[in-house]
């Protein structure tokens, strides 16, 4: 069984794919994310955070990931820039989520909906990122592996 988090990932994932498609309004979108299967087994509140958050701070967020990507983000499938918005948002306005829960959740999100390798490509973005955005969490991760 998914977790309630995991739903609201998935979720905000497919309502910022469609934002990025359409470029609807973010109301809109949240509405018809309500209509959605399983919207009743997500964590509803942390669904409207990353929905709303990652459209508000676009922007910004797409800066953080440029130095990460090795083209510009507008030509990445929207599948991996929904997910890598998702995890950016994370990264900066979620601290209570440990960097590697954000990598994970990412990575099986990319699984889920992204093409056969996008997967690879998202954690390896979102492993440069987390050393920018959190990087005193992934020096402590980094040496308790050697």
């Amino acid at each position: 069984m998914k977790s309630a988090r995991r739903r609201s990932r998935e979720l905000a994932m497919q309502g910022l794919y469609q934002w990025l498609l359409s470029g609807a309004p973010a109301g809109e979108i949240d509405a018809q994310l309500r209509d959605a299967q399983g919207f009743d087994k997500a964590d509803t509140e942390h669904l409207d955070a990353i929905l709303h958050g990652v459209i508000r701070e676009s922007a910004t967020l797409s800066a953080d990931l440029a130095p990460c990507l090795d083209r510009p983000i507008d030509q990445l499938s929207p599948v991996e820039r929904a997910v890598l918005l998702v995890a950016a948002y994370e990264f900066k306005s979620h601290l209570d989520i440990p960097y590697r829960v954000v990598i994970n959740e990412a990575v099986e999100l990319a699984k889920t909906f992204g093409g056969a390798d996008g997967y690879k490509y998202v954690n390896g973005v979102l492993d440069k990122l987390a050393l920018k955005l959190r990087p005193a969490e992934t020096q402590v991760g980094r040496g308790q592996r050697s």
